[in-house]
């Protein structure tokens, strides 16, 4: 009797699973199933339960076959199928060992995934139908554009920003990848303040700062008195406090595996329950994630979920660090001078010495770095004009080329204090100064200058400026 009980209730567990459970002997062959998901591989249950899964694999019909896998390898297997109804499954199997080692059963769990797929074909679509666009497009072409607080000349950031236009009218997710300090975060407000959901929350956070313990509570919530310390009105978890908006969760590859689960679950169902609640409350979010590390390689290495990478993984977007668009160096560094003189209503100045270190600098720590160094030399500077001696001691190493140093200060828009006379004759004395330094001759300064050789030569005269030998 209570052999036929345990039978009934796994029966009944495997019949209502919104996976689809399929147990194998140690030979292959399907014991059970739930017969509500089989359809997916385009055959009735009376077709299945009896058969060896290396006869369905062999048909066609299971492309591969997971319980092949395990059975053969002897370890948990995680893999995509194929169907012939043209499916596409995550399917994930576990051996069942007996007292004496052996093998003795294969248990696989598997879902439906072609939804996901889908949309990334959608975008791939839309990426080409886009292309005619050209109009729309061309607005967010600014060399020196300001877009949603994001300042950029190169081509690269222009194409994210492109990209971002397109994917914000729709609901895929999202994922931005790239170092520290790129501006991820930022990015991903642009990709809300350009979506359908741009006046409903926009909800950040930050997986590396929750700890493990309080993560639970924090994302899904808790009704009241659902543990010591709770708060006797419950309390709404962020996920939440995203209905209707975005839910940003950057450093992602810092989420512990069992909150990973937890977090796919939501994502695949639309529902959350709250700690210590009874009935799931249904969501309606857009899932912006973001990290700086390799993804992929944690896959590999079982420290990320493949489902939950798939599910999150369907517009990736590179950031590059500054390093690789120096371009973007100049307008990001007189931002933040004249931002952060309006901040603390201030009037500094860079030296034209000073901004050309600057501008040469690698920035290990991209923007935030920039922002940061730029913010603490105003602050600390005791004069008007903020001089390389300023800078912090790891600047203090920067080689620039000989022109750089000739560069007029008034190039940058940070001359010191001059009338206009005194100011035309620096900045020609400097243009003699880096036209000398590149010819041979005044022949070629004059081509070099766009000027005339007895004017090269009347001007040397005029300031004095003799040709070493």
């Amino acid at each position: 009797m209570q052999i036929d009980l345990l039978q009934t209730e796994l029966d009944k567990i495997i019949e209502t699973s919104n996976n689809n459970i399929t147990i194998t002997d140690q030979d292959g062959i399907i014991l059970r199933s739930n017969p509500n998901h089989w359809s997916i591989y385009g055959i009735e249950p009376d077709q299945y339960i009896g058969k060896s899964v290396y006869q369905l694999q062999e048909e066609g019909i299971l492309s591969p076959s997971i319980h092949a896998m395990v059975l053969e390898s002897k370890k948990p297997v995680q893999i995509l199928q194929k169907t012939n109804t043209g499916r596409t499954v995550m399917a994930t199997g576990f051996p069942l060992f007996s007292n004496s080692g052996e093998i003795i059963r294969a248990i696989s769990y598997s879902q439906d995934q072609t939804e996901i797929f889908n949309l990334q074909e959608q975008y791939k679509d839309l990426e080409k139908k886009l292309v005619s666009y050209q109009n729309e497009v061309e607005e967010l072409r600014g060399k020196e554009s300001d877009y949603h607080g994001i300042l950029y000349r190169s081509s690269s950031i222009e194409q994210i920003v492109r990209t971002i236009y397109r994917v914000s009218k729709t609901d895929a997710s999202v994922l931005l990848l790239g170092p520290s300090g790129v501006g991820k975060s930022t990015f991903a407000r642009m990709l809300h303040a350009q979506s359908s959901r741009k006046n409903e929350p926009f909800i950040e956070v930050d997986c590396s700062t929750i700890p493990e313990t309080l993560f639970e509570s924090e994302m899904f919530g808790y009704e009241s008195g659902s543990f010591t310390g709770a708060s006797k009105q419950g309390k709404q978890g962020l996920i939440e406090q995203a209905e209707q908006g975005t839910l940003f969760l950057d450093e992602i590859g810092e989420l512990p595996l069992a909150m990973q689960a937890k977090l796919l679950r939501v994502l695949q169902e639309k529902k959350v329950m709250r700690i210590g609640g009874k009935k799931e409350r249904q969501v309606d979010f857009r899932l912006i994630t973001a990290t700086n590390k390799n993804i992929e390689e944690m896959v590999e290495k079982e420290a990320f979920r493949l489902d939950l990478f798939y599910r999150i993984n369907i517009i990736p977007l590179q950031i590059p660090p500054l390093k690789e668009r120096r371009e973007d160096i100049p307008i990001l560094v007189q931002h933040y001078v004249q931002t952060i003189n309006e901040k603390y209503s201030m009037s500094k100045k860079l030296h034209a010495v000073t901004y050309d270190i600057l501008t040469q600098y690698n920035w290990p720590g991209n923007v935030r770095e920039l922002e940061n160094v730029i913010e603490r030399v105003i602050l600390t500077a005791d004069e008007e004009t903020i001089h390389p001696e300023h800078l912090p001691i790891n600047f203090k190493n920067i080689s620039l080329p000989v022109e750089a140093h000739a560069t007029p200060e008034i190039e940058h828009g940070v001359f010191d204090d001059a009338d206009w006379k005194t100011a035309i004759e620096k900045t020609e004395k400097s243009l003699l100064l880096r036209a000398l330094e590149r010819c041979k001759t005044t022949y070629e300064m004059a081509d070099f200058l766009s000027l005339s050789q007895p004017s090269v030569v009347r001007k040397l005269k005029q300031y004095s400026i003799v040709r070493k030998r």
